[in-house]
């Protein structure tokens, strides 16, 4: 096998895996940010510190939202977060939360133009990140994955 043939191989191998940890590992950084897990709000590199920090950022993002909706908007968002960070990082179901991810980013990236801008979204790569959910929803979990475990032992009935 030539170098060139062999790097495209390895390259299709990893890919998934590292979108799935990428995504992942971003939507667990985000809760444990939340919940002051990374540092109090007001540290250096931490966004809100505590989770009525990130109730405030909620109600800007959607300010269409009445005010007795926001914490609820607040609550659904880091639920569907922890639940798609656990679900890409194991490979469990990674199509589908794949795809959830990837309309979840992008109604971030659409609540962060309206509240904040267009900069923001760009600047914090939220736009690429749904791209590449949606990318990684097409390439499947990969064979490093709970899904590929499940597909394999189907396929075996278990024996090794």
């Amino acid at each position: 096998m030539h170098s060139e043939q062999r790097l495209i191989r390895y390259v299709k191998l990893l890919t998934p895996i590292l979108l799935r940890l990428a995504l992942g590992a971003s939507f667990l950084s985000a809760v444990a940010d939340r919940f002051g897990i990374w540092g109090p709000p007001g540290a250096r590199n931490i966004a809100w510190g505590n989770f009525a920090r990130f109730t405030q950022y909620a109600a800007q993002l959607n300010p269409w939202a009445p005010p007795a909706l926001v914490p609820v908007l607040a609550w659904t968002a880091t639920a569907a977060e922890l639940v798609f960070g656990v679900a890409l990082i194991a490979g469990f179901y990674a199509r589908e939360a794949a795809l959830a991810s990837g309309v979840l980013l992008l109604l971030f990236a659409f609540g962060m133009t309206i509240g904040t801008g267009v900069k923001s979204p760009l600047d914090f790569s939220v736009f690429s990140a749904a791209a590449a959910a949606f990318a990684l929803s097409l390439l499947g979990p990969g064979s490093w994955s709970l899904d590929g475990v499940l597909r394999w032992r189907h396929r075996t009935g278990g024996v090794a």
